[in-house]
């Protein structure tokens, strides 16, 4: 950590939005060359953050509920001593704004030392904006370090971010499936049946599907490989560092709303993102040089087929063939 000011940042999750922190955070570093940068976030993206080149030090917030006192009076006693001069709320949620309260009065006469920018009541470089969650996540946190006095915020860059993949990709090309998700949002999620159906036409096409997911997704996940003979499943293989890197060496990927698929966006990699009513992509979007959404009431409506014609429109880029299935 260097000697110089020190300074905060608070994001907690999820992983999207950790993804579309890494651009607000290059333009922090940069407005801020000399600082020693702190990231607050839980313990799932502490690594990530530790490995970015913008970060000094990541500080794991354990998140104590509200009858857990001993929690609060620790997380109060460490933000206090922190010698921060400045905090970038860029998770703005109840909680983290709870913490601004936190770091009040540190002076005997009660003036705040600790500049703040967020939506904490009081606080010292407010997000102004009435309109601000009506705004994608990108360009909310861009206005927001504006009017924090940081000009420009770039997309996130994770050229940084990478691993050896060289025992998970497959030979010739491959196109990364996603079918999982959050396990209380069953509506973000395309039926497994069509996602293997899906496979079937990457085969035919002499295109390997490689599916992506944790052991909680093991029930889709199977439900493809076994529909689609010949297609990979990664399952539990994966951390961030080796989706970054399947993600560049991908033909393309195709996923529902979730978190990798963010991953995926940001490093390049050209996506079909699946949206049903339970998210606005307005909001949430994934964010890359080449991503398509694809958006139905209900995701049980969305055929194969569509989902096959948006791959083909990525043919020429993403060196996919032109399949009619």
């Amino acid at each position: 950590m260097t000697g110089g000011p020190r300074i905060l940042v608070i994001k907690l999750g999820a992983l999207g939005d950790v993804v579309q922190s890494f651009g607000p955070l290059a333009a922090i570093r940069r407005h801020h060359p000399d600082a020693a940068i702190t990231v607050l976030t839980t313990r799932p993206y502490a690594a990530l953050y530790e490995a970015c080149p913008d970060v000094d030090a990541v500080w794991i917030d354990r998140r104590p509920r509200a009858h857990q006192v001993g929690g609060w009076l620790d997380l109060r006693r460490r933000l206090r001593g922190g010698g921060f001069f400045r905090v970038y709320d860029l998770q703005t949620s109840d909680r983290s704004s709870g913490y601004f309260r936190l770091m009040r009065g540190l002076c005997p006469w009660g003036r705040r030392s600790v500049e703040w920018s967020g939506i904490a009541a009081g606080c010292s470089h407010p997000h102004a904006n009435p309109d601000r969650d009506r705004m994608h996540t990108v360009e909310r946190q861009a206005e927001q370090l504006r009017m924090a006095g940081i000009a420009d915020a770039p997309p996130s860059d994770l050229s940084w971010l990478a691993a050896e993949v060289s025992g998970l990709a497959p030979a010739g090309r491959f196109v990364l499936l996603a079918p999982g998700g959050a396990a209380h949002r069953p509506g973000k999620r395309w039926p497994a049946e069509r996602y293997g159906e899906l496979a079937r036409r990457l085969l035919d096409a002499g295109v390997t599907p490689v599916l992506l997911g944790t052991r909680a997704e093991e029930r889709e996940i199977a439900a493809v490989t076994a529909a689609a003979p010949g297609a990979v499943s990664l399952i539990g293989r994966t951390g961030f560092a080796e989706i970054a890197s399947l993600g560049r060496a991908a033909a393309a990927a195709v996923g529902n709303d979730t978190g990798p698929m963010h991953l995926l966006a940001a490093v390049g990699c050209p996506c079909v993102v699946l949206y049903a009513k339970d998210s606005d992509p307005a909001l949430c979007a994934q964010r890359g040089p080449k991503v398509r959404i694809l958006r139905r009431e209900a995701l049980s409506a969305l055929a194969a087929e569509e989902v096959w014609a948006e791959l083909a429109e990525l043919a020429e880029s993403a060196d996919l063939p032109d399949h009619d299935g």
